[in-house]
């Protein structure tokens, strides 16, 4: 890895915090693949990044196999619909960008032996039987609930990371924001 200038991938790149996140590694040196499928991102979010010639702009759905990218240090997957209204409104696509998109994210990641960031959420403990949560709590959740495209596929998203990071070699964190 070049120290001076590492490479990442911000999925989810034009949505609020992926493109603070872009933002952010551009001022500390990063070279940054935004990648986005303007489901519920906005370019709008990026327009200001676009004149830095370490930032790329992809139009992309990581429910399909990555681009090539010439070297990948770090991937950040934070595509997803957050929202309540939005995830509801897709909820197909919510449940398959945490689950199919996030297999394809960490094979992407193993296949550049880069490191590995899934966001996550307090949604996975659904409705809580305790309070506050430890980290170390399952969770209450509905899998058929209205809200299960995103709890559901958010508590896979984790477990397929955990399989990566266990017995893939990915070096991979999980998230819950």
């Amino acid at each position: 890895m070049d120290t001076k200038n590492p490479v990442s991938v911000i999925t989810g790149g034009a949505g609020f915090i992926g493109s603070h996140l872009c933002e952010a590694l551009l001022e500390i040196g990063h070279k940054v693949f935004c990648v986005d499928n303007l489901l519920t991102g906005s370019e709008k979010n990026t327009e200001a990044l676009k004149a830095n010639p370490d930032f790329t702009f992809i139009k992309w759905d990581v429910t399909n196999d990555m681009p090539v990218i010439p070297a990948v240090d770090y991937v950040f997957h934070l595509a997803s619909p957050a929202s309540v209204p939005d995830y509801q409104k897709y909820d197909e696509e919510t449940a398959l960008v945490n689950s199919i998109g996030t297999r394809n994210l960490l094979k992407f990641t193993k296949a550049y032996k880069a490191k590995f960031l899934f966001t996550s959420t307090s949604e996975v403990y659904g409705d809580p039987k305790e309070h506050p949560q430890k980290e170390t709590y399952w969770g209450n959740v509905n899998p058929n609930g209205v809200r299960a495209c995103y709890d559901e596929s958010k508590r896979f998203g984790e477990m397929i990371t955990m399989l990566y990071i266990r017995n893939r070699g990915v070096d991979g964190r999980i998230a819950r924001i």
